[in-house]
């Protein structure tokens, strides 16, 4: 078979305070983060909002430690699931590749060069797909693939989400039933999966079938877990003016309060990690409004992180994978119903869904504008004497 390789996909976090703002603009850079209908906005943009958040978020990193632990766990899912392989009889070297810090996806591809690597497995550590988590990776590995000529020679592979994969399911039950039988009724606990949201445009213009797998995750672990608790789903990480897939976490929560609800089990479904969604704003944010609500049973799902049961799951993906007929990074989009990544769709004149969806863009621009004039005190308006 050649040398095999694994490379993990990550979002990255940053590891100290001063990162913080560096990291937040290579976020918003990404253009599947914020759809812009001018791809020359991009940068500016991210500037500008990262100006405004780095003291914010370095205000919620100092809460957990002052900074984020997601390369150091990822670090050590790499280790494990390189041994599980080991066991299961399969060699493979495990590179990490981060999305917006260190390491970047580039230096892991750099890295897999120079070992020799000539099977490759891309594995997501995100269970379901989503165009601004995998489908963000899977474009930047695409335009890598294309622009070098050496990554030709490597006959790769691409799992593009994992979400019913059964050692997965069965982790995040027992992880949910661990927390369970610490409440005094364990049957009478409410179940609250939180993932993390996208903007509904995503899912209604852009194809997106984050939502759907979601949803289908949280039934299958359901089933799995085979308890009779209620349950309920909510989204949380909402940021800007648009509307996101709801119901939203800090909305859901107070509601379940009002229905009586006095013990909460919170499952965070779309991390595999811990980091700054769970331990902050889980941990202390939702936890002060559930408190708030009335509701002071409070408990937290741990993420999987090294969990056995999880590991041998991706093992398990990649072992399969590597016997498989290859999946191409071209081939994902069309999988996934032929999702529309970025760039957007052409203008169209008249009263169409497409024009609406960029008056609606176009107004948003304006919007920021005149945020961004209100703030600094420049700009046209204030050159026309309007401000």
């Amino acid at each position: 078979m050649g040398r095999v390789g694994v490379l993990l996909l990550n979002l990255g976090g940053p590891e100290k305070l001063e990162d913080v703002g560096p990291f937040l603009y290579n976020l918003f850079s990404d253009p599947e983060i914020i759809r812009l209908p001018f791809p020359w906005l991009q940068k500016p943009l991210a500037w500008f909002i990262a100006s405004r958040r780095t003291k914010k978020s370095q205000e919620n990193y100092r809460k957990i430690g002052g900074g984020s632990p997601l390369r150091r766990i990822t670090e050590a899912q790499g280790a494990a699931l390189k041994e599980q392989l080991h066991a299961l009889g399969q060699e493979a070297n495990i590179y990490i590749g981060m999305r917006y810090w260190h390491p970047y996806t580039e230096e892991a591809i750099a890295r897999l060069n120079q070992d020799g690597i000539e099977k490759l497995v891309i594995l997501p550590l995100y269970p379901q797909f989503s165009i601004s988590t995998s489908g963000s990776s899977f474009r930047l590995l695409e335009k890598i693939w294309q622009e070098d000529p050496r990554l030709q020679r490597i006959e790769y592979t691409v799992i593009p989400s994992w979400y019913k994969q059964p050692g997965y399911l069965q982790a995040m039950a027992a992880l949910i039933a661990q927390e369970l039988d610490q409440v005094p009724n364990p049957d009478e606990a409410h179940v609250f999966f939180s993932a993390h949201g996208v903007p509904k445009s995503y899912v209604e213009e852009a194809g997106d079938p984050y939502q759907q797998e979601i949803e289908e995750c949280t039934y299958l672990i359901m089933q799995t877990l085979n308890r009779p608790n209620a349950h309920t789903l909510a989204y949380q990480s909402r940021v800007g003016p648009v509307e996101w897939l709801q119901p939203y976490t800090e909305d859901a929560i107070p509601e379940l309060a009002e229905k009586g609800v006095k013990d909460l089990v919170v499952v965070p479904i779309s991390f595999v990690s811990e980091h700054i969604e769970t331990l902050e704003e889980i941990d202390l944010e939702y936890r002060e409004i559930a408190e708030e609500a009335g509701i002071h049973n409070f408990r937290r799902v741990p993420a999987l992180n090294t969990h056995p049961v999880f590991i041998k799951a991706l093992a398990d993906l990649v072992v399969d994978a590597l016997k498989a007929p290859s999946i191409k990074l071209s081939q994902v989009y069309q999988m996934k119903k032929k999702v529309k990544i970025y760039p957007p769709e052409r203008w169209e004149w008249g009263i169409t869904t497409s024009a609406e969806v960029w008056n609606g863009r176009i107004a948003m621009l304006g919007f920021i504008g005149l945020m961004i004039e209100l703030i600094t005190g420049h700009g046209l308006l204030h050159m026309l004497g309007i401000l």
